[in-house]
């Protein structure tokens, strides 16, 4: 279960530092060496290296040459920073024009530039975002994503429901693509590798006239895919099932 979400902090202090909205009465005191978006720059690159536990109001600091307490007169704190970083790498997130397209193209360009977001940010992944952040980058990207939608037939609360469906699956297929690559890194050894060492030891103990379907079919997946899991065909091919689904509502509704 994730431990950090969005929209997790002072909800106007929040939106005022999204929207960049000034604060109220004149600013006392000597120019500020930085800016809002070189604080939230420099907290989305401790995050793409280090992961987002690296992320504390003092590394930030740190990166940024300033003492912590210089880096509170930019931002309150630590979850409003969480949704100024993911209202940045939204904004950053490239669109396709699929304009014209069928729809199911223009879903399947949505999830391939969610797929990317993800792999360029995994810390990403990871979040809730149950409770969106309310930014203009996250705005604009719903925005643009809700257009692939458009001559469906599906009225305004299913169009919602089916990106939502959609992202759903495509960043818990994130999550699990960064599983195995920390799996890969901390143990050293790939899939295939692990499985050289593990099968003989499983082969010991597992009974193939008791459990006849499981050393089957997992013998024929791991041949197929090279281990018990494979993020890409596993996306590829829930991909396909979810765009599958939603054809079904959408040819109803037309």
């Amino acid at each position: 279960m994730p431990t950090d979400r969005s929209s997790a902090g002072d909800p106007a202090r929040t939106l005022a530092l999204l929207w960049r909205q000034p604060p109220g009465g004149p600013r006392r005191g000597p120019a500020r060496a930085l800016d809002l978006d070189a604080v939230v720059a420099a907290a989305v690159g401790l995050a793409d290296r280090d992961g987002l536990e690296a992320v504390t109001m003092r590394a930030v600091a740190q990166a940024l040459g300033v003492a912590p307490m210089t880096l509170y007169t930019y931002v309150p704190g630590r979850a409003e920073l969480l949704d100024l970083m993911l209202d940045a790498v939204h904004a950053q997130t490239a669109r396709r024009d699929t304009a014209g397209r069928p729809w199911r193209e223009r879903l399947t360009a949505v999830a391939e530039e969610n797929r990317a977001l993800f792999a360029a940010h995994p810390w990403a992944a990871a979040v809730s975002t149950l409770r969106p952040p309310l930014g203009p980058g996250s705005t604009a990207k719903y925005e643009h994503e809700l257009a692939a939608l458009d001559d469906t037939g599906l009225d305004d609360v299913e169009r919602d429901d089916c990106l939502t469906h959609l992202l759903s699956f495509v960043q818990a297929n994130a999550r699990a693509a960064a599983e195995a690559q920390a799996a890969r890194r901390q143990s050293g050894l790939d899939d295939a590798q692990w499985w050289t060492a593990a099968g003989p030891l499983l082969a010991r103990v597992l009974d193939p006239a008791r459990y006849p379907r499981a050393v089957r079919i997992g013998a024929a997946a791991g041949a197929a895919h090279g281990s018990a899991h494979d993020p890409d065909h596993a996306y590829r091919f829930g991909l396909a099932r979810v765009l599958d689904g939603l054809a079904a509502l959408i040819d109803a509704r037309r």
